[in-house]
């Protein structure tokens, strides 16, 4: 199965964006740039928000990333995934940044493959507050293979 076909099968859709102030994902020489893609779940790791809560918001961040990359780019066949940034909206005690974003990377590594074009870099950090009380926004960069 594609990776396209995988994300479909996962009940992910895709539809035509129309553009807005910023480019949610944007091709450089064969690289894929997303913008940072906030959570529909609002409030705080740590506070008012549980992990698995937390896990669920990047796995939508992750959702959300690969909308703007299928817009860009008309599918998900054929990328790798270089790299993703995940940002937590947490409290200064709350540690658990990667458990979290284990949700964005549990979803790319389902759909692109953890031992191939999913196993990616990455980074989970803590952030006193995210925009609109997001929990979470992810990030990421994709590569186009020839």
């Amino acid at each position: 199965m594609t990776p396209q076909q995988k994300a479909e099968s996962l009940g992910i859709t895709f539809e035509k964006l129309t553009p807005g102030y910023l480019n949610l994902c944007i091709r450089s020489g064969n690289q894929l740039l997303t913008s940072g893609h906030v959570s529909d779940l609002k409030g705080k790791l740590g506070a008012d928000v549980a992990t698995e809560a937390g896990y669920a918001a990047a796995k939508n961040c992750a959702e959300k990333v690969l909308r703007s990359v299928w817009n860009t780019h008309g599918t998900l066949d054929g990328l790798r995934v270089l790299k993703v940034l995940g940002c937590v909206n947490s409290t200064l005690d709350f540690t658990e940044q990667h458990l979290v974003i284990n949700g964005c990377s549990d979803l790319l590594h389902e759909i692109f493959g953890k031992d191939g074009d999913g196993y990616h870099a990455r980074s989970a950090l803590g952030f006193a507050q995210l925009p609109t009380g997001a929990a979470v926004e992810v990030e990421a960069i994709f590569e186009i293979k020839a």
